[in-house]
């Protein structure tokens, strides 16, 4: 028995989900099978998410479904990383400023920041049959046995052949299968490991846990906890549910002589908060294992196939930017498919752009975790490796040493328009440089070496990127000089346009501030974005897209990390609870 399909998904997770819904929300014509081998809902690990993807969710029809389910707000994480023993928080936005409000609530306003804590069964079920009400045809309890290869067409795919015995025919193949790569491995294509690290991860969920802190309706952190061998995640995803597991090299795990379940119960006994909130928690007893270190699949499309989420590659999880990478991947997919069925522009160039995003985003990831890891000055068990990682990585833990090597390449590809890494604008990532460092004034900003900026493009070449909007594709210009970028969307094209007309900085300020609040923004919204363009404008100085004069009489500008005021600063409330806890 043979189907023939418009879009064959292997694997109805977060990627083929995101796929199979973007596909059928802009275009119910085509034919849509989703071929995945569980039944749902099933467990799986990777709950934290961050911001980006409620603004992908919202755009698939079920950012109210998602909210309904009543999962946890995450406004921020609380670390205990770095150069010090001492707690610190990262925060979306500002928890002062977070106002309580009813649930389930829209996408707007204060949750456009906010992210959430997610448990995976219910979340990939109400994903996938939100793929299926949209029309996509989902055949659950159903592998895909092998993948033929064709013999008139080059590096494509001929047919699926199910675990049933039907044969699946399709136009586009999608391999959304994560880590298994199903027709990654059919296709014969292999992977790439860039990064230093080699971990294992163990985790078991526990019920009648408390939450470290409420934050409003539902709102709250999660934990990152280094404990000297590795670190603890802490994860609530239900409001007495939450996942929490421990991540370690696995030389350390194999040289312990310790079986999963016993070196996982040790290291939650190794942390104080951990063992302050499960106190009164009972665990599930099943305590899972996988291998958590970062690859790349050395290619991401073929002739008629495509990798999408974990089977393109995955980073490690220190960054909860898992499902961030899997959903922004899934839905830029789902846009060139629909504009390779519109023949709106040359296959070459979609195909082209999609394999190079997707890479580039992945090596930042694993690049920036790399940094993380090398940076903890509380991996006491395991300095040689940190010190290791850092001499591969070509870092030198020095401040301005160790962000010139974060900024190449890196704050301009993550997302088009916006500058950072990892969910962390740019002031958050110099002050996470300062703290992994030691030295909080290291990382100075650039710009305040000058005074007035002019574009410099000398040597750049124009070229054409993709735009995604509303189901289509359109060309923006964007100029490319070597290996760095400079794509004209978002804050980049605001400030080229401004720095057309003027060129000292107390006339760049006043015209980014009129040119946001003409857009009818309310005050406190049009005051960030004149914040990230800022942000914008020193990146562009580092990256020579811009150059710098110091001009008598126009004054310093004297920008600074917002410190304790910005999205990363000394945590408070956890800390007074821990030693509360220990004076009793």
């Amino acid at each position: 028995m043979e189907e023939h399909y418009d879009v064959a998904i292997v694997g109805g997770g977060p990627a083929g989900s995101t796929v199979g819904s973007l596909v059928r929300k802009y275009n119910p014509s085509l034919r849509i099978g989703i071929f995945e081998k569980e039944t749902f809902p099933r467990e799986h690990v990777g709950e934290s998410q961050l911001p980006l993807i409620g603004t992908i969710l919202n755009e698939m029809g079920c950012w109210d479904k998602v909210e309904a389910a009543g999962f946890p707000i995450k406004l921020g994480a609380t670390y205990r990383w770095g150069a010090s023993p001492d707690l610190w928080d990262f925060e979306f936005i500002p928890f002062a400023e977070f106002r309580d409000e009813p649930r389930p609530a829209k996408y707007a306003g204060q949750r456009v920041w906010t992210a959430f804590q997610v448990e995976r069964a219910l979340y990939d079920k109400i994903l996938l049959d939100h793929a299926a009400e949209l029309g996509a045809e989902v055949f659950e309890g159903c592998a895909v046995r092998s993948v033929e290869r064709s013999e008139d067409q080059e590096d494509a795919v001929a047919a699926l052949t199910l675990a049933d015995g039907r044969r699946v025919t399709a136009r586009h193949y999608v391999d959304a299968s994560g880590r298994p790569g199903v027709i990654r491995r059919g296709m014969g294509v292999g992977t790439t490991e860039p990064g230093n690290l080699r971990n294992v991860a163990f985790w078991d969920y526990w019920d009648n846990a408390e939450w470290a802190v409420t934050i409003g309706n539902g709102g709250t952190r999660v934990f990152v906890l280094s404990i000297g061998c590795g670190w603890i995640w802490f994860i609530p995803i239900r409001p007495s549910r939450v996942s929490i597991g421990f991540v370690c090299p696995k030389d350390y795990y194999q040289n312990s002589g310790k079986s999963p379940e016993e070196i996982y119960h040790w290291a939650l006994q190794q942390e104080p908060l951990v063992r302050q909130h499960i106190a009164n928690a009972t665990s599930e007893g099943q305590v899972r294992g996988t291998k958590d270190w970062s690859f790349v699949s050395d290619r991401i499309v073929g002739s008629n196939w495509y990798l999408a989420g974990e089977s393109a590659g995955f980073a490690d999880p220190i960054l909860a930017g898992g499902l961030m990478l899997t959903h922004a991947g899934a839905r830029e997919l789902a846009y060139v498919i629909l504009a390779l069925e519109a023949r709106d522009h040359s296959p070459k160039w979609l195909l082209e752009w999609y394999d190079s995003v997707q890479r580039r985003r992945m090596m930042q990831h694993i690049k920036f975790a790399d940094f993380w890891y090398a940076g903890n000055g509380q991996f006491t068990d395991l300095e040689e490796k940190t010190r290791e990682i850092a001499k591969n990585a070509g870092i030198e833990l020095t401040p301005k040493a160790a962000f010139q090597w974060l900024s190449n390449g890196g704050f301009l590809d993550d997302i088009p328009g916006r500058v950072g890494i990892g969910g962390l604008d740019l002031s958050a990532t110099k002050e996470v440089t300062g703290l992994f460092t030691g030295d909080q004034t290291g990382v100075g900003w650039k710009l305040n070496d000058y005074n007035v900026f002019k574009l410099n493009l000398r040597g750049a070449q124009k070229e054409a990127i993709p735009v995604l909007a509303n189901g289509k594709i359109v060309k923006a210009e964007s100029y490319r000089r070597g290996v760095k970028s400079l794509p004209l969307v978002g804050h980049n094209a605001v400030l080229v346009n401004v720095l057309k007309k003027h060129s000292a900085f107390n006339e760049i300020v006043p015209a980014l501030k009129q040119h946001y609040q003409g857009k009818g923004q309310p005050a406190d919204r049009a005051a960030v974005n004149v914040q990230q363009a800022i942000m914008t404008l020193e990146v562009l100085l580092i990256d020579g897209w811009v150059e710098g004069k110091l001009a008598r009489g126009k004054g310093k500008i004297g920008i600074r990390s917002q410190g304790d005021d910005g999205m990363i600063h000394k945590n408070i409330d956890v800390q007074d609870k821990l030693n509360s806890s220990s004076a009793t």
